[in-house]
């Protein structure tokens, strides 16, 4: 089950928070709990267990971590946190890459080992790293060890960012868990908020994401140089508005909730540099490594060659995290070397620039960086990005002619949505009606915004519904995470 789906939006949603607003607050962990597993069991009722499995493992490790603490059993403590980790890479390492590494090792080696067909439970990138960094934080003393079972399965199987994130770590919402109070002002906030991340996905990202994958499954001899790039910008605006749609329905969610998830998008596309881009862009995931990887490495305190051998293998695992194949591989270590030639050589330089320069320098890396994202397929990629350069290819041709002219309106939005240009415009307007209607209508003006932004996102839900109800694409990204 996926929220941009009428089954979610239709059924499961009304049905869930209806009985948690209400039943008494004592109870709402366990009917979140209950909600969460029918959820996630709906899609993928065989991987359950393993979730389960997950849970039960790190609230025992949380639990050991206590108890030596309390005897002052460093030793112990060690002992157990390995375990915690080496049984959390482990299961995410078996059922994410075995088959991966078995046809490395064939393509490699020219060798016949047999792939083991092993389906990928969705999410367990997401929910591994939240149990993991729950021992962690409880063996460092961040956290104090969850005595409650049921209210630990209820933070690792929360159905809002299970699938698709943000990487909500214990710490986050340790308080909020027993102690989380609603309100309406929240409630209309976390609806609206909902609403539209709803809208970014399935009237901006699906929408545009038909036009990648008919150009990407184009034959070489149909590209020009002109369509090659309006493909891989197609793409650069599906994954982010499909990425940071699911993550606002999920923050939305837990608003309505009464939880506070932290931000996982802020406009990573008006970026003036690739450093800055990976400071916007799935901002909790890049905590999470720079948390939990690169600062125990040594970070940045041994010395330039150390420091960049730590960001090597921060950004190899980033690619690795996104997805079991060498493209993801050698997308981790574009941006690494992007990076360290930012860090070592350009970055001051930036600074002198005028931002138009900056701008249009890390937006062409970003899109060449998704196409190299999106292609599994080494021979595809090769010639994907040998049409973005001229190679073999026209400029232009009739079908760039044709996707261009047709999709000039969308694209148009995109650029405005994917800036500042909404909340600007959106303040605009609240300036306007506050100024004349709190003087000349006793105080009207906040009321009127109230409406207005009512009837907007009113109008997001239903042409997000009739799309839906129409069966129109609507791909779901996040099943190599």
């Amino acid at each position: 089950m996926v929220f941009s789906s009428i089954l979610f939006l239709c059924l499961f949603m009304p049905v869930v928070f209806g009985l948690y607003y209400l039943c008494p607050a004592k109870c709402r962990n366990i009917i979140l709990l209950i909600s969460s597993l029918i959820f996630y069991a709906w899609g993928e009722p065989r991987y359950i267990l393993i979730m389960v499995f997950s849970t039960v493992f790190d609230y025992t490790n949380g639990r050991l971590i206590e108890y030596y603490k309390a005897k002052n059993s460093i030793k112990m403590q060690k002992a157990v946190l390995i375990v915690s980790v080496a049984g959390n890479l482990g299961i995410l390492c078996f059922f994410k890459y075995t088959d991966f590494l078995i046809k490395s090792i064939n393509g490699l080696f020219d060798t016949q080992f047999g792939i083991l067909g092993i389906a990928l439970p969705i999410g367990i990138s997401f929910y591994t790293f939240q149990t993991m960094s729950y021992t962690i934080d409880v063996y460092k003393g961040r956290v104090e060890a969850q005595h409650n079972i049921l209210d630990f399965g209820m933070y690792v199987c929360m159905f809002p960012q299970l699938i698709a994130g943000p990487i909500v770590r214990y710490e986050h919402v340790s308080k909020e868990i027993h102690n989380r109070k609603l309100s309406s002002e929240d409630i209309a906030s976390g609806i609206q908020l909902f609403i539209i991340g709803l809208g970014k996905k399935v009237i901006l990202a699906n929408q545009i994401g038909a036009l990648w994958d008919s150009i990407s499954a184009m034959n070489i001899s149909k590209l020009s140089v002109a369509g090659a790039w309006l493909g891989a910008v197609a793409y650069t605006f599906q994954i982010y508005f499909d990425f940071s749609g699911y993550s606002d329905m999920a923050i939305g969610m837990g608003k309505m909730l009464g939880f506070n998830f932290p931000k996982n998008f802020d406009y990573p596309y008006i970026s003036k540099s690739i450093t800055e881009f990976w400071r916007r862009w799935h901002i909790t995931l890049g905590q999470w490594f720079r948390e939990y990887v690169y600062i125990p490495l040594g970070g940045n305190r041994r010395g330039l060659e150390r420091q960049i051998f730590n960001l090597l293998i921060v950004w190899a695992l980033t690619g690795l995290w996104h997805g079991a194949g060498w493209n993801f591989v050698i997308w981790g270590l574009y941006f690494f070397v992007i990076l360290m030639i930012e860090k070592l050589f350009l970055l001051e330089k930036f600074e002198k620039l005028p931002n138009v320069f900056s701008h249009v320098y890390a937006l062409v890396l970003i899109v060449v960086g998704w196409v190299i994202f999106a292609c599994d397929d080494f021979g595809k990629l090769g010639n994907y990005l040998k049409a973005l350069i001229g190679v073999g290819v026209p400029i232009i041709n009739d079908v760039a002619v044709y996707d261009l002219y047709t999709h000039i309106p969308l694209l148009i939005i995109l650029i405005a949505a994917s800036t500042m240009l909404p909340v600007k415009v959106c303040k605009f307007i609240k300036e306007k009606l506050m100024c004349k209607y709190n003087v000349l209508a006793g105080g009207r003006g906040e009321q009127l915004f109230f409406w207005c932004k009512g009837i907007y996102c009113i109008i997001i839900l239903l042409i997000s519904t009739a799309l839906l109800v129409s069966g129109t694409y609507n791909p779901f990204l996040y099943f190599r995470f």
